[in-house]
């Protein structure tokens, strides 16, 4: 039992906040700052609902349809010389939060998916800055390309988010805590089972 609650403990203290830490696809979450992997490039990473939710910022997740700006700040001035591109698309197949760059490519024509495209054009103020308007729920896939045309090469950073609540999300987290409980209350009444046996010795 003891071997069973220390599995426990080792996964909700240690690999549940490792899993967190990384994000969704090519976001990162450090020191409570989004970063967005583009290649070997990075760019801070925010969405604001300023109808619905005023300043608050979000990583990737958002919890309203409706208005939403995405703010791209880039941290290599090299990206302030590339065109760069944003694109939105329906996640239709469910590739979820581990969705890739593989991923978008094995779909082939991106039309059908699309909800959202800005064409590459280069930001000089390393700012870019985009809004959307969600009329429906559900997972979404993000893709910003950044083109470097004396190399010809193209960087893609592709990342999943939800808008609106993650489907069992909720019920999974319910579980987790119900699960705990019953493995906490066990491992008491094993407890004290012990000690009424060592007492009794």
């Amino acid at each position: 039992m003891k071997l069973g609650l220390r599995l426990l403990l080792f996964v909700v203290f240690v690999l549940a906040p490792l899993n967190l830490a990384r994000g969704h696809g090519s976001v990162l979450l450090e020191d409570d700052i989004c970063l967005l992997e583009i290649g070997f490039l990075e760019a801070h990473f925010t969405i604001f609902q300023p109808d619905t939710r005023g300043r608050q910022e979000y990583c990737e997740d958002v919890p309203d349809v409706g208005h939403s700006v995405f703010v791209l700040e880039y941290l290599h001035d090299f990206l302030r010389e590339m065109p760069v591109g944003f694109k939105i698309i329906r996640d239709d197949t469910n590739f979820g939060r581990f969705a890739n760059w593989e991923d978008v490519l094995s779909l082939g024509d991106l039309q059908p998916y699309t909800v959202f495209e800005q064409q590459p054009f280069e930001h000089s103020f390393g700012v870019m800055t985009v809004n959307y308007e969600f009329l429906d729920e559900g997972s979404y896939i993000g893709i910003v390309t950044a083109s470097d045309p004396r190399a010809d090469k193209s960087y893609h950073s592709v990342f999943q988010f939800q808008v609106g609540s993650r489907p069992y999300g909720i019920m999974l987290g319910i579980l987790a805590l119900v699960i705990c409980l019953q493995v906490f209350y066990w491992y008491s009444n094993r407890h004290k089972e012990d000690v009424g046996i060592e007492e009794k010795g």
